[in-house]
């Protein structure tokens, strides 16, 4: 069994569409990642939601004008889950924010001991929660084909950018995190 809490970054509707404004290349690959790593963690996930404030604040407000189309409720169809992580969904973080580091998602990983994180987008949302949890002292793993991102050069990118906060942060495989070929 693997060590520490999974958290399942964002798998929502919007950016699985290939017709979405934020439509993820390469979601169907995270997709198949993350689906190997589930059985490992049992009842230790945590899938999150990226959602629309309901009243954007701050420089949220020029985000929203360049995306009007996201400023819908939580329970609009583009922030569901898609339906095969729904089906998986027990625990479920939303968050109006890029970084899911919330105290919620605090107090998971830090009964778990480290926190492996998969989804979308690597160059967004997954960097912005594990530099959170990194400062915060969380040992973060980083499935790096449990992921995907705005593009494939976003993503390697972004990894190359985690893989600089050693050892705080370590980018892994799948296959590592399951102890494959070892």
């Amino acid at each position: 069994m693997t060590a520490g809490l999974l958290a399942v970054i964002d798998m929502q509707r919007v950016f699985a569409d290939p017709d979405s404004p934020w439509a993820t290349p390469r979601f169907t690959e995270a997709a198949a990642g993350v689906r190997r790593l589930l059985p490992a963690f049992g009842d230790r996930v945590t899938f999150t939601r990226f959602v629309a404030p309901g009243t954007p604040e701050g420089a949220w407000r020029a985000y929203y004008e360049r995306w009007p189309f996201a400023l819908q409720p939580p329970e609009a169809r583009l922030w569901q889950l898609t339906d095969e992580f729904a089906a998986h969904a027990r625990h479920v973080l939303d968050a109006s924010t890029f970084g899911k580091w919330t105290p919620e998602l605090s107090r998971r990983a830090t009964t778990q001991g480290r926190l492996v994180l998969a989804g979308v987008s690597t160059d967004c949302c997954v960097l912005s929660t594990a530099l959170a949890a990194a400062d915060a002292g969380t040992e973060v793993l980083v499935a790096a084909d449990a992921c995907a991102g705005a593009d494939d050069d976003s993503h390697a990118k972004a990894l190359h950018v985690l893989d600089l906060y050693r050892p705080l942060i370590r980018v892994t495989t799948v296959g590592e995190l399951l102890g494959e070929g070892a």
